[in-house]
């Protein structure tokens, strides 16, 4: 059974994410947990001195938070009755990145999904703060979708690699059985000058070719030194519909989920964004 987590504030961009997935996930048996980590909500209701009031306030928060979940399970189910799929609803007093990641560890979900923003982010920034402190530090893999997004399959999909990290079977897994149930391209970029591969880099390519084998696996090479424009103007010219990037030390998406770097990005990315973690869960 796949195992997702979508964490939601109620804005329409958090239930275009939940939409996301019952429909890239409509092929497989799969629980949803829907969280909502309401700690945020009861702290900035002013400066609480009292311990009552403070408990009358996170119980009213609370009762909100599980009424506002019921109606989000019940109109997600009137959008997708999926019988495949089984829905839970989560209302935690906690930050949202704790909150993830106990999920994901106390359940060992396969992919958190959520919007790029929430109801309080600027519209003109492309991920907001909570959006990257997940892509940055829950331990598995995220997927991010735009605003307004449209759903539409993943026929292609665009994975920017270097070929110098080693990459987690189980989170490949989940993207060759992902792609798999779209018969997607993968389109495996290789953004570097140099264009000779070291024997580290040609096993870890052997790798790739092995585990993504549901998938057609087309490898390119671009000379493009600036890594952002590469993967624009890659995902421009190829329609792309998903992008790809693993999470880890000295890899492209660590330079890249700089605010100033991801922003630029986002000024041409409008598609779901899937980060691979290869950080130990």
């Amino acid at each position: 059974m796949r195992k997702i987590v979508v964490p939601t504030d109620f804005s329409e961009n958090a239930f275009n994410a939940l939409k996301y997935a019952c429909e890239i996930f409509k092929y497989e048996q799969s629980e949803i947990f829907i969280l909502h980590a309401y700690a945020d909500e009861v702290y900035q209701l002013g400066n609480i001195t009292d311990r009552s009031l403070l408990n009358k306030k996170k119980d009213e928060v609370e009762q909100r938070s599980v009424n506002a979940l019921q109606k989000i399970r019940q109109k997600i189910r009137e959008y997708s009755p999926n019988p495949q799929h089984t829905f839970r609803t989560i209302p935690a007093f906690g930050s949202l990145i704790d909150e993830v990641n106990d999920l994901v560890n106390r359940e060992n979900t396969d992919i958190v999904v959520m919007g790029t923003r929430g109801a309080g982010n600027d519209r003109s920034i492309t991920f907001g703060s909570n959006t990257l402190m997940v892509m940055k530090y829950v331990q598995c893999p995220v997927m991010a979708i735009p605003e307004g997004y449209v759903y539409h399959a993943p026929r292609e999909l665009l994975f920017p690699t270097n070929y110098l990290i080693p990459y987690k079977r189980r989170e490949l897994k989940l993207l060759c059985e992902l792609t798999g149930s779209f018969r997607s391209n993968i389109h495996l970029l290789y953004i570097d000058p140099m264009k000779n591969l070291s024997l580290r880099q040609e096993d870890n390519k052997a790798f790739l070719k092995n585990e993504l084998k549901k998938a057609n696996l087309t490898f390119e090479t671009t000379e493009e030194k600036d890594k952002t424009v590469a993967i624009t103007k890659y995902i421009v010219h190829q329609n792309i519909d998903m992008l790809v990037m693993v999470n880890t030390r000295h890899s492209h998406l660590e330079d890249m989920l700089m605010p100033s770097t991801v922003n630029t990005l986002g000024l041409h990315i409008k598609i779901p964004f899937l980060v691979l973690q290869n950080i130990a869960r």
